[in-house]
């Protein structure tokens, strides 16, 4: 039986960096793929949700609430409602 590899924390830390461009470029590659096959996709932009077909007609879903600015790194919470009697 094969012992586990050991990676140092230098080399962990480099692969948890490329984790937000991996992802990045995986929600690119589903958004291509799904309307190559003729579906829509769902996108928030400008305070909207639109529904982009793959004949490229955009139909606006609703209004929505603008974006929140967060700083990397900090931590949001909800707010916590008091139980309803």
């Amino acid at each position: 039986m094969t012992s586990p590899s050991t990676m140092s924390e230098e080399s962990m830390q480099n692969m948890e960096a490329r984790i937000p461009s991996l992802a990045q470029i995986a929600v690119q590659r589903a958004h291509r793929q799904v309307l190559a096959t003729g579906g829509k996709v769902l996108e928030a932009r400008d305070g909207q949700l639109l529904e982009i077909a793959a004949n490229g007609t955009v139909r606006v879903i609703r209004h929505i609430a603008k974006p929140i600015p967060v700083a990397l790194g900090a931590k949001r919470f909800r707010a916590h409602r008091a139980a309803q009697p």
